[in-house]
């Protein structure tokens, strides 16, 4: 798996494929693509600054400008559409390999299928990932290891912890 770009699965596949380029030609990243309603569905972009710097009101203006000529182009979907762009927010999905491996320490909740051991949903706190996995502590203190290709969604919890974190500027190299 690509640690810089999420994993899609169909239309939300072929969509990422067409936006990613533009976004990373802009400077952006591609955190999530999904697709609502059926009659007139709504595209909605995830996308961070590569930067590292918070997502604006500006940045979300440029990047539905660019990407949206750049849908109507490829032509995915038949039919109208309504494309919304925003940041990914605090408690964000996690949805590539880098994700899970910087916000390691805060807790998240993950939803898989197929069921692993029986089991569906986990939550607990981010231990990181691999080309394989996502990895979590649960509460009683055992570790799970998500398989990547079973993953269907993961988010950060919003917590103190969390909140402190977004607070602190990143760092620079």
């Amino acid at each position: 798996m690509d640690t810089d770009r999420p994993r899609h699965l169909g239309l939300e596949a072929r969509i990422a494929d067409i936006v990613a380029p533009t976004l990373e030609s802009m400077g952006y990243e591609l955190v999530r693509v999904a697709i609502a309603g059926r009659d007139r569905p709504t595209v909605q972009i995830m996308a961070d600054r590569a930067d590292g710097a918070p997502v604006r009101v500006e940045d979300c203006e440029a990047i539905s400008r660019a990407i949206g000529a750049t849908i109507d182009v490829a032509d995915p979907m038949p039919g109208e559409w309504t494309l919304e762009v925003s940041s990914p927010g605090i408690d964000r999905p996690l949805t590539r390999i880098k994700d899970w491996n910087r916000f390691a320490g805060h807790v998240a909740r993950a939803e898989l299928d197929p069921p692993l051991d029986g089991r569906r949903r986990f939550s607990g706190v981010v231990l990181g990932a691999d080309a394989t996995h996502a990895r979590l502590r649960l509460d009683d203190g055992s570790e799970v290891a998500l398989p990547w290709a079973d993953l269907r969604r993961a988010r950060l919890v919003l917590t103190d912890a969390l909140i402190a974190a977004a607070a602190t500027p990143p760092p620079t190299n």
